[in-house]
């Protein structure tokens, strides 16, 4: 039964993460953005090139550029110009 329990907990983990919104800084420099979940914010920076996965239930995130997106959790984001592109 344990083992029953530690492998549900553990698909269920694996299953949220795979439903997070991914973010890909094409820019040549690090973004930071601003994501708000709830009553929760925090920045996250993402270096030139590399992708994150944020909001697994949803957020709001503020770019680089002031631009300010909702996000469901199941997007493609792309950061160019300090701009989001939501694909």
């Amino acid at each position: 039964m344990k083992t029953f329990v530690i492998a549900l907990l553990s698909g269920v983990l694996a299953a949220g993460a795979v439903s997070a919104a991914t973010v890909t800084n094409k820019d040549g420099e690090t973004a930071v953005l601003v994501v708000v979940e709830g009553e929760s914010r925090m920045e996250v920076a993402i270096g030139s090139g590399a992708t994150e996965m944020i909001c697994p239930s949803g957020c709001f995130v503020t770019t680089p550029s002031g631009d300010r997106i909702g996000l469901q959790g199941d997007e493609n984001v792309e950061i160019v110009n300090g701009s989001a592109i939501v694909k």
